[in-house]
């Protein structure tokens, strides 16, 4: 195997030696190129007997199915009574993640030709008509056509209607509109958004805060679609409300449903219809479902791993639901790329190939998983609470079993435990099974649970292991391929499905660029403070990794590809995720970069309870994470200009309460209910309040914030008006009306924020949107064609939207 440093000096990208020219590395100042994933929370706010969620429940033949079980007693009445509560007691009357529907007499010619064209069963090939699942869509009630869509397909839609109802739009506007309609994905369940454009990540413009800008206007954009799409589609004449907005759980309601109904019908409620974004849809759906089915069966399979881990040892479990929700969670992901490696593999250089790229690549990778615990409640989180009845290892463990080696798994059980205080006369107890039982002894005892950090890395399967004959990482072809094999023949995992990985390596071949993509943020309490900063680190630890190839400091053989060296990196990840204090090290461990992080820690020393090992802090590791950036990344810091963005972690690892993403979000939480400490609310009424605050006062900052990157580029804008190109500057006048760009947006912003504004006003501040973001990809544009003399699929993408623009538009171009 070759090593990455022979490697690099092939590639001339530094100098050899002991001195490492930092500039010349991939993934270095000038080299590194970043985009993001947002996944939101949809929910349709109104009377049951408006919302498509509960008429779907109320009007199934599931429902009818159970009712009629119940009456000839076949079913406990129970089940029945269970669903009867979730439609009845919602005195909120928020229906998460439920479809919309409206008049299909409301949309303008071009939103009505963008759902045809959805609805064809392949875009690529006409001629096999419409999908199968067509009545899904279009449905007849009291002798009009209604439609009914996902809240996630109803923005790609809103946007079409905000394009199609204007006739003589400027061109920088509708062909800027068109381009995006792909942008707005109907994937699994929530509502999801990629980058309107590749951005690149320059010191000067303050590096991560790029990446935010365009992450804060996307959000932005999508706030005004569905604003817009309420009042121009009648959502709120048919007394119905959609909302998005950044969450990182399931929503508690849908897990209330989820154990009351079947996986089937699971799917059928929640699971995406994929429309937009997969020329395919139906087995685009298919794949999801599949996804659902491997995931819930996982689950149930680690019940098994419990038992032989001795966790669980007796036959008193419960059961996971056969129907796992946890495709319902959150998160965002941001990848970064790199222009020269890019660029290698593109021109076919023969010293850098996809061989080359995995070597690279996955020893990238088990180098930044050494640091990830700083982004962890640091940057973003999930703050959860557990009752006492919820600490069934079976329910709260999650897939742990299968992403820890056993050892692992209990120590951290262990000291989860303790954490909880799960104790009774001294004695560690856990729940009996019984739900009276546990709430008896949870009020006898005063047994309250815990709170954690960052839920949803345990709530979801966000990275296997690797088992003995099938390592992922060890750098060589095929390697994942094998392992999810072996994981199949398992039952934890299905060959269809990528590695589920916390830094997944984009591949060339794949993606079209060379990069990794960030898997493990939950939720930005900030989109200004904490986005910015979380790209900041990650691009330095990327950037550390690829120095120490470089130099030679660290190969594959320094890291070893067993499981269980893997599970003792990552444990101190989840270790963050649940918030525990202290984890624990084999004393003679064979990772050389574990060792070396270990030897900048204080407190260290040895266990008493576990011979062998050592006994670490959480809080001194990270500290040592710290440490080990400023002194083996100076340079880099220096690069960068993150001098400020080490200030600020540091501050943040010193008072986590008052700073960290973690502490921020549970302040914000609590600031209605005048406590102090989520362990004074019981774990349902903490997460409802934590899914309110999501929905109302987070949704509204993180609004306001999305405004100011808005005015402070509409500003810009008006200042080289005089610059600019024609296009523009009629766009400009066609929208302003002689009113000034940033004042109008200033203006309207408390209306936004409140969701007050009128259709006009809304769309009026939609078109200014689309014209700033035509200005952000004109500039992306030229900087993708100045690194490459030929890109034909940019091109070819070109004319497919000049083809829509004309048909929207037919007017000359300016």
């Amino acid at each position: 195997m070759r090593s990455a440093q022979s490697i690099f000096e092939d590639l001339g990208l530094c100098v050899r030696g002991a001195e490492i020219d930092v500039e010349s590395l991939p993934f270095s100042a000038s080299d590194i190129t970043a985009g993001s994933e947002s996944e939101l929370q949809a929910v349709v706010i109104g009377d049951r007997n408006s919302v498509d969620l509960p008429l779907q429940i109320e009007r199934s033949n599931y429902f009818a199915n159970v009712s009629r079980h119940i009456a000839a007693g076949d079913t406990p009445r129970r089940v029945g009574a269970a669903i009867e509560r979730y439609l009845n007691d919602n005195r909120e009357q928020v229906w998460e993640n439920s479809w919309a529907r409206f008049s299909e007499r409301l949309l303008s010619e071009f939103a009505r030709q963008t759902f045809q064209d959805d609805l064809l069963a392949d875009k690529r090939d006409h001629r096999r008509g419409l999908r199968a699942d067509l009545g899904r869509f279009i449905v007849r009630e009291r002798g009009e056509t209604l439609m009914r869509v996902p809240v996630s397909y109803l923005l790609k839609l809103a946007l079409a209607e905000v394009l199609g109802s204007q006739p003589n739009l400027p061109r920088a506007i509708s062909a800027t509109g068109v381009k995006l309609l792909g942008h707005f994905l109907n994937d699994n369940t929530s509502p999801e958004t990629f980058s309107f454009y590749v951005t690149l990540l320059v010191p000067e413009n303050g590096l991560g805060r790029e990446l935010a800008r365009e992450k804060a206007k996307r959000f932005l954009l999508s706030q005004l679609l569905l604003m817009y799409a309420n009042r121009r589609l009648g959502l709120l004449d048919g007394g119905q409300r959609a909302m998005i907005y950044f969450a990182p759980h399931p929503p508690v309601r849908q897990k209330q449903l989820n154990d009351c109904i079947s996986g089937a019908f699971y799917r059928e409620l929640f699971m995406s219809p994929c429309l937009s974004g997969w020329d395919d849809g139906e087995a685009k759906h298919a794949y999801m479902s599949l996804c659902h089915q491997v995931l819930s069966r996982s689950q149930l399979n680690a019940v098994a791993k419990l038992r032989e881990a001795g966790i669980v040892v007796n036959n008193l479990v419960v059961l996971p639901n056969l129907s796992n929700i946890s495709l319902a969670n959150n998160g965002s992901h941001v990848s970064l790329g790199s222009r020269k490696l890019t660029a290698a593999m593109r021109e076919g250089h023969p010293s850098f190939g996809p061989v080359e790229e995995k070597l690279v690549g996955d020893l990238t990778i088990k180098i930044v998983e050494h640091f990830l615990p700083l982004f962890v409640g640091v940057y973003s989180a999930a703050p959860y609470r557990l009752d006492f009845a919820d600490f069934h290892p079976e329910k709260v463990l999650g897939f742990l079993p299968h992403e820890l080696d056993y050892t692992h798994l209990r120590m951290i059980w262990r000291r989860w435990r303790k954490k909880a205080d799960l104790k009774i006369f001294g004695y560690a107890m856990t729940p009996c099974g019984p739900a009276w039982i546990d709430r008896l002894l949870s009020a006898l005892f005063r047994l309250k649970g815990d709170w954690v950090a960052d839920f949803r890395l345990l709530d979801y399967l966000v990275a296997v292991m690797s088992t003995e004959s099938s390592p992922a990482l060890d750098g060589s072809l095929g390697a994942s391929e094998r392992l999810k094999r072996d994981l199949a023949d398992l039952g934890v995992f299905d060959t269809k499905m990528p590695l589920y990985l916390l830094y997944r390596l984009r591949e060339f071949e794949v993606m079209g660029f060379t990069g990794f993509e960030g898997r493990y943020y939950s939720l930005f309490e900030s989109l200004k403070e904490d986005v910015g900063r979380a790209v900041d680190l990650q691009a330095l630890v990327t950037a550390l990794a690829f120095k120490y190839q470089a130099q030679g400091k660290y190969a594959h053989a320094d890291i070893p590809d067993n499981p269980f060296i893997e599970s003792e990196r990552r444990q101190i990840f989840f270790g963050a995720a649940i918030g525990v204090p202290t984890f624990f090290v084999r004393r003679d461990t064979t990772n050389r970069l574990l060792r070396a992080i270990l030897s900048r820690t204080k407190r260290t020393r040895a266990s008493r309870r576990y011979s062998g090992y050592l006994r670490v802090h959480n809080d001194d590791y990270r500290r040592a994470l710290l440490q080990t950036l400023l002194e083996d990344g100076a340079d880099l810091i220096e690069m960068f200009g993150l001098r400020e963005t080490v200030d600020d972690l540091k501050s943040r690892l010193d008072d986590p309460a008052n700073l960290s993403a973690a502490g921020k979000l549970t302040r914000g939480i609590l600031e209605d209910t005048g406590l102090r400490s989520p362990m004074r609310m019981k774990a349902e009424e903490f997460n409802h309040q934590a899914e309110r605050y999501y929905r109302d006062a987070l949704r509204r900052r993180h609004t306001a914030e999305a405004f100011e990157f808005l005015i402070d580029d509409l500003r810009a804008l008006e200042k080289r008006s005089a610059r600019v190109d024609g296009a523009v500057r009629k766009a400009l006048r066609d929208c302003l009306k002689g009113r000034d760009a940033a004042e109008m947006a200033e203006r309207l912003r408390s209306r936004v924020v409140a969701d007050e504004a009128t259709e006009d006003e809304l769309r009026s501040l939609i078109n200014l949107t689309l014209l700033s973001v035509h200005l952000d990809l004109k500039a992306s544009e030229k900087w993708i064609a100045s690194q490459a003399g030929e890109i034909s699929p940019e091109r070819n993408r070109e004319r497919n939207i000049d083809a829509r623009v004309n048909a929207l538009d037919p007017t000359p171009v300016y």
